[in-house]
């Protein structure tokens, strides 16, 4: 990280509040359900489908988790009022699997459980490496047990594909990655090209093995090569979709669309949203120059 960056992160702490929360408005929909939902409901009308997260993450008080269940399935409970094409996006760390891999089946089931009976999808996120090995045990318990819950997968882990071939048989459904956290050099590729070709190469395995996939990115080309592979192995439309951030490059959404691809928009909300940004700032320097471009005026 560049001294500039690292004056910048010691500094957002004094950032005013309402000044910070400007600068978020564009990727985080509101620190209310109420604000969720308003948003999903105006991608809706512009026949985008959604994507409910509430922020958090790094629980390590088993109270702190459980309340956190009960925000999800209010938030689910809200999504299926408004009749809305959403579903529900949980981090691991944000349900207790810092405490423990049970507990963190066990809040996951609940949110699981709560989702089918509204008719939900429930997707189990991935966060940085240490965290991988204990989501994909507690995705395979939950797999086992519910049949409407999907992972994430990073292609910038070297793991991934043995990961892949290791999931069970079965229905899968998963949201592909590039990655977000910056791992070392020794597990997994740190340069544009390599990450995407890991990418596409993970998207080929998926394809074989059957998988509905999510193609989480703003990379045009890299959307064009996994396309490609689509096309190859005959994929119909309703079996993978594009999954974009709200905010992020919403030209490329509309092109997407005009072409007959659904496009879902991940939308996050909270009073952890500060917090939060902050994190992301930390462990991801393009996100940081993304907002210091932001705060000068440059697009």
């Amino acid at each position: 990280m560049s001294v500039i960056n690292k004056v910048v992160l010691g500094t957002l702490p004094l950032v005013p509040r309402p000044i910070m929360r400007r600068l978020a408005a564009r990727y985080i929909a509101g620190e209310t359900l109420g604000e969720a939902v308003a948003r999903l409901e105006s991608l809706r009308q512009r026949g985008f489908p959604g994507i409910i997260d509430v922020l958090g993450e790094g629980i390590a008080n088993e109270a702190e988790a459980r309340a956190v269940v009960k925000h999800y399935q209010e938030a689910a409970t809200a999504v299926a009022a408004a009749k809305l094409d959403c579903y529900v996006s949980v981090k691991p760390t944000h349900v207790g699997l810092s405490i423990g891999e049970d507990l963190c089946f066990e809040l996951y089931s609940a949110v699981a459980q709560h989702a089918r009976s509204l008719g939900l999808f429930l997707r189990v996120e991935m966060e940085d490496a240490p965290t991988t090995d204990g989501t994909l045990r507690v995705f395979e318990r939950l797999r086992a047990r519910f049949d409407n819950v999907g992972i994430v997968l990073q292609a910038r882990l070297f793991r991934t594909l043995k990961d892949i071939d290791a999931l069970a048989p079965g229905p899968l459904d998963v949201r592909m990655v590039k990655g977000i956290y910056l791992e070392p050099a020794s597990i997994a590729h740190t340069e544009p090209g390599p990450i995407r070709d890991a990418y596409v190469q993970c998207v080929e395995k998926l394809v074989a093995r059957g998988a509905k996939l999510s193609l989480a990115t703003h990379d045009e080309h890299l959307a064009e090569r996994c396309l490609a592979v689509l096309r190859k192995a005959g994929r119909k439309r309703e079996t993978y979709e594009f999954q974009v951030l709200m905010g992020v490059r919403e030209e490329l959404w509309a092109d997407w669309q005009s072409k007959g691809h659904i496009v879902r928009v991940y939308v996050p909300f909270g009073p952890d949203w500060r917090a939060y940004s902050q994190r992301r700032m930390r462990k991801n320097p393009q996100i940081l120059r993304h907002v210091m471009r932001n705060m000068v005026g440059l697009k």
